[in-house]
């Protein structure tokens, strides 16, 4: 598993998201790389890692916790739900939970408005096989929907994509899988580290009152929004993202302790 080491400070792991590598991360590397020590990773069958075994939930939270230092683990979309799965598994090795454009249920349900149809996965799957370039093109679009700099960012999510391997289709569809069927808002109560769940307001896959209705669920959460960003907050918005960050580990003495203790 290919794994990027950035900058000093506790350990902070960031996970990407669906058909994406760990360099999409690097505005918010710039923001937060003089404090923390970021643990950047691709996960299997994406950018420079190595697929086995599929992309099952289980599987693949073994192998991050294999490979990955005790520390606070961040969680972007798709990532999130490696992150938050890996943080109920080994509270003692997440040490802190950052649910960045996450939520713990994708698909829409009676109990659960805040998400996307069902259909919008499926689709996905079915558009890769036919035109696998303009299926991300198109999920690219989403990512960055209602974001003032959509097109710039368009361009600079292609050119980033494009300085690794492209991902396995079979693995897109786990992926796509997991983002269908997973559910673990059952499991936010008994997460037993803290967490911050942040949401772009005009994200269009993963509504910001998703990650809201989630933090409600679990002990020792905070929520915090990101206003006028889409569902990669960190590309338009890295500055508030990192911003939140910090807030949540300076106003969290439990956080700070936990990564600390971490080193």
């Amino acid at each position: 598993m290919h794994l990027d080491i950035i900058g000093r400070g506790p350990p902070l792991v960031l996970i990407h998201g669906w058909a994406m590598h760990g360099g999409v991360f690097a505005p918010l590397l710039a923001e937060l790389s003089e404090r923390f020590e970021c643990h950047v990773l691709d996960l299997p069958g994406h950018g420079l890692s190595e697929e086995r075994d599929g992309l099952a939930l289980d599987a693949t939270v073994d192998r991050l916790l294999n490979v990955l230092p005790p520390a606070l683990w961040l969680g972007w979309s798709l990532g999130g739900l490696f992150a938050l799965e890996a943080a109920l598994r080994a509270p003692d090795r997440v040490r802190g939970l950052i649910a960045l454009a996450a939520s713990p249920r994708f698909v829409v349900a009676n109990d659960w408005p805040h998400a996307v149809a069902p259909s919008v996965f499926e689709q996905f799957a079915a558009d890769l096989a036919q035109d696998y370039g303009a299926t991300i093109d198109r999920f690219l679009a989403l990512e960055v929907h209602g974001d003032v700099g959509a097109r710039q960012e368009i361009r600079w999510l292609r050119q980033r994509l494009g300085e690794r391997p492209p991902s396995d289709p079979r693995i897109l569809v786990d992926g796509l899988a997991l983002l269908a069927d997973t559910d673990l808002r059952a499991e936010l109560p008994r997460l037993a580290v803290p967490s911050l769940w942040l949401g772009g307001q005009r994200d269009r896959l993963v509504p910001w009152q998703a990650l809201d209705a989630a933090a409600r669920m679990a002990p020792a959460a905070e929520f915090r929004r990101i206003d006028r960003a889409g569902h990669a907050p960190f590309l338009s918005h890295a500055s508030d993202v990192a911003e939140a960050i910090d807030w949540w580990t300076g106003a969290n003495t439990q956080v700070m302790l936990l990564a600390q203790r971490a080193r």
